[in-house]
């Protein structure tokens, strides 16, 4: 008897943070090196404006942890020392420097907050689906003011954030929904706390904004899904008869120390294009890519930390907006 076919199964969901949907929106390089070639391309040195964010990230989220008694200024300025976080920074000296700085801004910051105020969560990891994308994050933290949830995004950059920012983000906003349908309590306040200038950016959403924003992930999934599903029919990761991808490290390939990129066809390398700007400066695959090494130039590890000279355009990012469930 003939098999029936499988024409009109419905397509897999495609699984993602919404980190992985907007590094698709920056570089679609990137997204590749990223996400698909495996092992990974070699990336470049840390940043140690990623230190200071994960360091302040993480003294928050601990504070929280912490007994109702023992939440102070005090205790976040000893969380932040104690998990201090130390790569990328020119020398101990900087480094020192930075440290000092970061704790004056947990201790600042906390001091604001009510310690008996228990978030709903804390480093929570909230997560949704829809016909098309199964999605998920890590929010900083999640308030409840009055009957609604409110998400709390912690920022450490050198630029605060404005009530654009907040409206225009898309982790935002899939946050929110996520937290709505997970807690069953509406969500539509999102927030980004700016900790060297005590500034807070919110905006509150309606029901159609938020809408439009999950139908924008969808969109991108969708376009990241086929270009996903074109990389590893080549690669041959579900099928028989395709040779492995081959990897290069500089100008050719090599068959010792895996440190390059996979050497893909050029119909393949068409649907990840790079996208040349400023904002390749800060790139961690950036010696990697040609494009981009022409379209800006090096930095340093530190030259992200405000206290240096260099002012890049579009600034240097922040810490990561978003981190993948486990």
């Amino acid at each position: 008897m003939e098999q029936l076919g499988l024409d009109g199964m419905p397509r897999r969901l495609y699984t993602c943070t919404p980190s992985r949907l907007n590094t698709w929106l920056d570089c679609r390089r990137r997204y590749r090196f990223t996400y698909l070639d495996r092992p990974a391309p070699q990336k470049g040195p840390p940043w140690a404006h990623n230190s200071v964010g994960a360091s302040v990230h993480n003294a928050l989220a601990a504070w929280w942890r912490e007994p109702y008694d023992r939440r102070t200024p005090v205790m976040a300025a000893v969380l932040l020392t104690n998990g201090w976080i130390r790569e990328g920074f020119r020398d101990e000296e900087q480094s020192a420097a930075w440290r000092d700085r970061a704790r004056a801004m947990v201790s600042s910051y906390v001091a604001t907050l009510d310690p008996g105020d228990e978030p709903v969560g804390v480093e929570r990891t909230v997560a949704t689906r829809t016909s098309v994308i199964a999605v998920s994050g890590r929010v900083d933290r999640l308030d409840r003011r009055g009957d609604e949830l409110v998400v709390v995004d912690y920022k450490t950059g050198r630029r605060p954030p404005t009530s654009d920012d907040a409206r225009s983000s898309i982790a935002l906003a899939v946050y929110a929904i996520a937290s709505s349908r997970m807690m069953r309590r509406a969500c539509h306040r999102v927030e980004l706390h700016h900790l060297p200038t005590g500034t807070v950016a919110e905006w509150e959403h309606t029901d159609e904004s938020l809408a439009r924003h999950l139908r924008r992930a969808e969109d991108i999934a969708t376009e990241a899904a086929d270009a996903d599903d074109a990389y590893r029919e080549w690669a041959g990761r579900g099928s028989k008869g395709v040779p492995a991808p081959r990897r290069e490290a500089g100008a050719g390939t090599v068959t010792g120390p895996v440190t390059g990129p996979v050497t893909v066809p050029p119909e393949i390398d068409r649907l990840f294009p790079p996208e040349p700007g400023p904002i390749c400066s800060w790139c961690d695959f950036r010696r990697h890519c040609p494009e981009g090494r022409a379209a800006s130039p090096d930095r340093l590890p530190w030259d992200g930390l405000a206290e240096t000279p260099v002012s890049p355009s579009p600034s240097a990012p922040d810490a990561a907006e978003d981190r993948p469930a486990p």
